[in-house]
């Protein structure tokens, strides 16, 4: 009867205590089919399964292949080198994903720099951005009606976009890069990207800031429709990150620096090797249930961060002289609260990045080899081809010199510094055209020299002081030949005196 007992007590022992779950599960076959090492896991997770909320995006590829899917399972490489599971939840619905966060559905949420300043002050936990996971590259698309051909062109249109979304954070950079702003324009606000394609397909609006593939459905569904412009050229706008809370990360440091390592494993290898960015594009295919080749297109549109990126973008090397984390943060924070009522209010909460950046992961890790470098953007010298060709956007910047003079002072430095080098970081894909402008004293031969000289010198500062290569730069002189106005009065003649910075194309 003891020994009877023993074995009766022993067995409600493992039963209980979950040892005979691992025995049988590693058999590969349970009740329910599935195969796993671990428990399953459930909305608020088991302690050893981190939940990543994502939306329908390329950008988080390198840890959805490092996972070896979407769904925690037996192959996972996060299960294999670091014992736990990763559980990726598709959450399409922006408030419902908030709402999955603030309810500990998951612990690891998507969310862009860029517009994280409209929510970071409304979200409980304490929120804060723990790494990047890519850069958008194309798959943020303003489409356009016949007839649209630049920038300047939407003055007066009417243009759907998604407000405080990274939609609108593209639109507001794309106007600041032609010398224009939200006023100029008529914005139709709706809740996301999809819905704007949507007043686009339905001739409400002339132009709509939307994701890709919508693109080119819109293009497809409009005659005459075009890109006027996408990220691929705005390089450094649109910023996904994932965000935890602060309470989270400090109880779990060692998880998260391990699946921030497993991440940045994967992303380099999809950068690297073509297999293996086939095969994240099957990954995506299935867990997003859209078709291979979509999913590839998806991969295609971003930029798979790197663990370099990251030490770059967090400011952890002091060299880098792109865009940051931080900088991103607070141009945005400043962008919408001019914007004033509703945007204002919802950033005027906003802490500090200080508060809301955690990168505890990025800088614990220690990832070497060229794999993991950082992002090296080259441009081949200068061709005529690229000196014809067309703006994206214009902006005059008036930059004084004394008569007869090219070198710039400490104040011309202080104006280009404020009025265009932010938008040579965000736009870092593309050209810059510096074209310098005179008025009509003088002869026309010696204006044209003289402004040559100056456009070169604002060249040789961006170089100098940002690192910028001196390949990028277009230079041009019009001397008096380009007028903005025709009158010898001081004032006109004021404004011609000037300097045009022009985007050019993609690198």
């Amino acid at each position: 009867m003891l020994i009877v007992g023993g074995i009766v007590l022993g067995g409600w022992f493992l039963k209980n205590s979950g040892m005979l779950d691992g025995i049988v599960k590693e058999g590969g076959s349970t009740s329910t089919g599935t195969t796993t090492n671990k428990k399953p896991t459930n909305s608020k997770g088991d302690g050893n399964t981190i939940n990543v909320g994502v939306v329908t995006w390329g950008g988080y590829a390198g840890g959805q292949y490092f996972n070896e899917g979407f769904q925690a399972n037996s192959k996972s490489r996060f299960l294999k080198d670091y014992g736990f599971n990763v559980e990726f939840k598709v959450l399409d619905d922006f408030v419902a994903s908030r709402k999955a966060f603030e309810n500990d559905e998951v612990q690891l949420l998507w969310c862009t720099i860029d517009a994280f300043p409209t929510e970071s002050g409304g979200l409980s936990g304490d929120p804060q951005i723990v790494f990047q996971a890519d850069w958008s590259r194309g798959g943020d698309a303003i489409v356009v009606r016949r007839g649209i051909t630049s920038i300047k062109d939407l003055k007066g249109k009417k243009v759907g976009v998604a407000m405080m979304t990274p939609s609108h954070s593209f639109l507001l950079w794309l106007l600041d890069a032609a010398g224009m702003s939200i006023k100029d324009i008529k914005p139709t606000y709706v809740a996301d990207a999809v819905a704007a394609a949507e007043l686009f397909k339905n001739d409400e609006v002339d132009a709509a800031v939307v994701w890709s593939p919508d693109d080119e459905a819109c293009i497809r569904a409009v005659k005459g429709a075009k890109i006027l412009q996408n990220t691929k050229s705005a390089s450094h706008i649109i910023a996904d990150g994932f965000m935890a809370k602060k309470s989270w990360i400090n109880s779990n440091r060692e998880k998260l620096q391990q699946l921030y390592e497993g991440w940045m494993i994967g992303a380099s290898e999809i950068n690297t090797r073509p297999s293996a960015k086939t095969k994240a594009a099957k990954i995506l295919s299935k867990g997003l249930n859209i078709p291979e080749s979509d999913a590839a297109g998806a991969i295609d549109n971003v930029r798979l961060t790197t663990h370099g990126d990251n030490m770059d973008f967090f400011g952890f090397n002091t060299n880098y002289k792109n865009q940051t984390a931080e900088s991103l943060y607070n141009k945005m924070k400043k962008k919408y609260s001019a914007l004033g009522g509703e945007f204002k209010d919802a950033t005027s909460a906003a802490p500090s990045w200080r508060i809301v950046s955690n990168p505890v992961a990025v800088k614990a890790t220690n990832l070497t080899g060229s794999a993991h470098q950082s992002e090296s953007i080259k441009f081949a010298p200068v061709t005529s081809k690229d000196k014809a060709a067309p703006a994206i956007a214009t902006k005059a910047v008036s930059i004084s010199f004394r008569t007869g003079e090219f070198k710039l002072d400490e104040n011309s430095k202080y104006i280009i510094d404020k009025e265009f080098v932010d938008i040579a970081k965000s736009f870092t894909n593309t050209r810059i055209r510096i074209e310098g402008n005179t008025d009509s004293t003088g002869s026309r031969t010696n204006n044209i020299a003289l402004s040559k000289k100056r456009a070169q010198s604002v060249a040789d500062y961006l170089t100098s002081a940002y690192g910028m290569s001196r390949n990028r730069f277009i230079i041009v002189g019009n001397g008096p030949d380009k007028p903005l106005c025709n009158s010898t009065s001081s004032d006109c003649m004021a404004k011609n005196r000037r300097t045009d910075f022009e985007l050019v194309g993609g690198n």
